[in-house]
């Protein structure tokens, strides 16, 4: 994230500056970091121009502004890499990346073939991005979602080509090998063997320069570079093999001064790179199915609408919908965009946006969504999203970005891999040392050949793929259950949560209340009680509000509008009704106005409301109390087994919610909760939280993504459930697309799931290389020498084999995801554990 040593100046925007003393304070802020030598900050163009005596970080100085008090404006590239190979490429690419001036962060992705990087728009563009890959050996262009099929395309032509490019080697190889066992056919002793070896060096020449082309020309790029990756092993094992083989051929009579017997291997490099090209193949292929969720996510969308123009239904490419536009839908046909439904009515399957199999009835005024099925009648709707604005298309950005992102357990991997292909090649060099002085003869063809097994069997391709294959899968899985993860570090953090702290109203409950009771007292009777809340909730927008002014209207109550009104934050309202003053509220804010004495007369009536679940609303008039209204928000079906699922796994249950003590106790009761805390206001959640995880404790808050936004935030995972209309929940990490409660444990149990089989990948990745390269060096040949069977060593065609099935079988392994299904945690209730009404 440095500049580079020729960068003396750096440009940075700076936002929220309103005066010379702010420029004064961001000046000082920069000025400090070690290796600037200038500042000039000008509040007219709200930048900063600084001059650098020695390489600084744009992090940094973000970093430094912020502190300050200011921002640094922020923006999100995505760029598509070719070339990469292996672990080691994806290392260097971040690096290239990371070393520019203005790029705070770059995270390369090999199994999506991805670079995500976030930089300061200004101090650099995508252009520079671009050529810093091509400058590190790799090609790069800006990835675009809409590209997605015409990158699908260049993969299956590509595996076509790597696939006939194995065929040939392989065939080729094989050939050569029937050729070199000239001893054991007699078909064969008729051929000199010089005549033999004169053929393998002629077939060898074309066919390993075409088939390993990809190889040498990447290690070449990163050996100009001062690099190595997987490419430069292959390239030097292959060559090595080519070049002692020719070596043998043209000059025989040097070996044999030598001592040695000279042997070819020309089909050695042939079948090595038939069964790495092959391995790859099987990996690309394996690959791309781990991305099936995105391709099933974009075939979503039908390519053609029919709409009305001018009076006429007329088909027309999606592409070119703009809202506005009243599309016509047939029964069995997918919805093409957003919308709002103006006409007809049916039944439409979304399960395919919120995981929720049951069909949605839609009439006049219902929201529909691009991609779902219409299963019934016709309708039209009128167009409001389209194009990439739909709710499809957030759904596969948000997948996009999680698939692109890293979880924490990859870093170390990454950087292992930075360092494993130079040690790779010190091993093999030190092999090659150690066989060709104290190795028995003929030394130099025993040395050779266990110097190019070493680099062959060497895989840092297991190692980069054992994370990213799992997050690609897995966040696909999620989406197809009705799950959105913004990142694989929400993935990797919600396996480790031990408390979960729920929100009661719109997460717990329905977010729907009703009014259960109505209890006038002092003379009022329960139509004038009524009449005087709902006129003074007339103006609120509270959901407890809105519901006593529903009920009112459906029990023809005359509403009167107040003349005065005033909400009063997580306490009620105040308002002026005909002169009257009209207070209603909960009993905190009632006892601040009218005093304790007043309001404890009261708080039997209070405490039974409280006790069966119910809010209760207290209402006085001038002072004077004059009844309670009971206001129920019922609980959903699932609060009891998301619950009981959560306790039964051992993890700690937290219900948060401004509601009544009385009432929340109430709730907690129900639900089998231990813990509850009530009568929180909105913002002192997130201290709520904070608290918690000060104590140690890993938290996942549940909300509704609106007022619980600060918690959701602070939370080391928020997950918002979502209303289904819109999942771009900033301050969410998961976000839940049905309010189905299930889901929740779901997620749990699937971020368990990839978490294990991330491990399962790197254990095997680590473990291959650990121990099969040293299996390679020779070490178990003082052991097995003259046993008259295996001999200890590794033939490099074997050891080319065993990395390419490492690198598949880690894909494999993660391909398992897909079909994961969740447990029925329902099954296990007891009945005593629900409410007679939900049995």
């Amino acid at each position: 994230m440095a500049t580079t040593s020729e960068e003396k100046s750096l440009t940075i925007p700076v936002e929220g500056m309103t005066c010379a003393s702010c420029v004064r304070h961001v000046e000082q802020a920069i000025s400090k970091l070690p290796g600037v030598e200038a500042v000039d900050v000008n509040l007219a163009t709200s930048k900063a121009f600084i001059r650098l005596g020695a390489p600084v970080s744009a992090l940094q100085i973000a970093e430094a502004v912020r502190d300050a008090g200011y921002e640094v404006p922020e923006a999100t590239v995505e760029l598509q890499i070719e070339g990469m190979t292996c672990a080691s490429c994806v290392r260097a690419v971040e690096k290239s990346l990371a070393n520019l001036t203005g790029v705070l962060s770059a995270d390369v992705n090999f199994a999506t073939s991805k670079a995500l990087v976030r930089y300061v728009p200004g101090a650099i563009g995508p252009q520079e991005m671009i050529r810093a890959v091509e400058d590190a050996g790799y090609e790069a262009r800006l990835a675009d979602a809409t590209q997605t099929q015409v990158v699908q395309t260049d993969h299956q032509r590509e595996y076509k080509n790597t696939i006939t490019k194995a065929v040939v080697s392989l065939v080729s190889g094989l050939f050569l090998m029937f050729l070199s066992m000239r001893d054991y056919f007699s078909v064969l002793q008729a051929i000199d063997p010089k005549a033999i070896n004169w053929i393998g060096l002629l077939i060898t020449l074309p066919v390993q320069a075409w088939t390993g082309w990809t190889f040498y020309k990447a290690a070449w790029r990163s050996a100009l570079h001062r690099s190595a990756n997987m490419n430069t092993l292959i390239a030097v094992g292959t060559a090595a093999a080519f070049i002692y083989s020719a070596l043998v051929t043209l000059f025989p009579g040097v070996f044999a001064m030598m001592g040695e017997t000279p042997h070819v291997y020309y089909d050695t490099g042939l079948i090595i790179i038939g069964l790495v090209l092959l391995g790859r193949a099987l990996e690309s292929r394996a690959r791309g199915k781990a991305s099936d969720a995105i391709r099933k996510l974009l075939d979503l969308q039908p390519p053609v609408a029919r709409v009305m123009r001018e009076g006429q239904e007329v088909e027309v490419p999606v592409s070119e919908l703009v809202p506005g536009d009243v599309v016509i839908v047939r029964p069995g046909e997918r919805i093409p965009v957003d919308g709002i439904v103006t006409g007809g009515r049916s039944v439409v399957d979304e399960s395919m946006i919120t995981g929720e199999s049951i069909p949605v009835d839609k009439a006049v005024g219902s929201q529909v969504f691009a991609g779902t099925i219409n299963q019934s009648g016709s309708f039209a709707f009128r167009a409001t999203r389209v194009g990439s604005e739909t709710l499809l298309a957030q759904i596969v950005r948000l997948v996009e970005q999680a698939q692109g992102s890293k979880p924490p357990i990859q870093r170390l991997a990454d950087v292992i891999a930075g360092y494993f292909v130079p040690a790779v090649i010190g091993i093999a060099l030190v092999t090659f040392v150690i066989w060709l002085v104290f190795g028995p003869e003929p030394r130099l063809t025993m040395a050779l050949l266990n110097f190019i097994a070493v680099l062959i069997i060497a895989c840092p391709c297991a190692l980069g793929l054992a994370t990213p294959t799992a997050i690609i899968v897995a966040t696909g899985r999620a989406a197809q259950m009705g799950i959105l993860v913004r990142d694989a570090v929400a993935l990797e953090a919600l396996s480790r949560v031990d408390t979960f702290v729920l929100d009661k109203t719109g997460t717990l409950t329905k977010g729907k209340p009703v009014v259960a009771d109505v209890i006038p007292v002092n003379g009022f009777d329960a139509a004038s009680l009524l009449q005087v809340v709902a006129s003074a909730e007339a103006l609120s927008e509270h959901p407890l509000g809105r519901a006593i002014v529903e009920h009112a209207q459906s029990n023809n109550i005359n509403i009167t509008k107040p003349d005065k009104f005033e909400a009063i934050v997580g306490g009620g309202v105040r308002a002026e009704i005909d002169g009257k003053q009209v207070l209603a509220g909960n009993p905190r804010m009632m006892a601040e106005m009218l005093g304790d004495r007043t309001v404890d007369s009261y708080s039997t009536v209070v405490e039974d409301v409280a006790a069966r679940g119910a809010t209760p609303i207290m209402v006085a008039v001038d002072g004077q109390l004059v009844g309670v209204v009971a206001v129920e928000d019922e609980l959903r079906a699932e609060s009891f087994s998301l619950v009981k699922s959560l306790k039964d796994i051992g993890r700690e249950v937290v219900i948060l919610t401004g509601d009544n003590r009385l009432v929340a106790e109430a709730i907690a009761r129900r639900l089998g909760v231990d813990q509850v805390i009530s009568e929180v206001k909105p913002d002192q959640k997130a201290e709520v939280i904070k608290s918690l995880r000060d104590k140690g404790k890993k938290v996942a808050m549940v909300g509704d993504g609106i007022n619980d936004a600060p918690a959701l935030t602070l939370a080391d995972v928020g997950i918002s459930m979502s209303s289904g209309t819109d999942i771009a929940m900033e301050s969410a990490d998961i976000t839940l697309m049905s309010p189905n409660l299930k889901l929740i444990v779901d997620a749990l149990e699937l971020s368990r799931a990839t978490v294990r089989v991330i491990k399962q990948n790197l254990f095997w990745a680590f473990i291959y290389n650990v121990v099969l390269i040293p299996l390679a060096a020779g070490v178990l040949y003082p052991f097995f020498a003259g046993s008259g069977g295996w001999n200890g060593l590794l033939n490099p065609m074997i050891a080319a084999a065993a990395m390419g099935l490492s690198s598949v079988s880690v894909v494999s392994n993660s391909l398992r995801l897909r079909g994961w299904r969740p447990k029925d945690y329902k099954s296990s209730l007891r009945p005593e554990a629900m409410p007679d009404a939900l049995l």
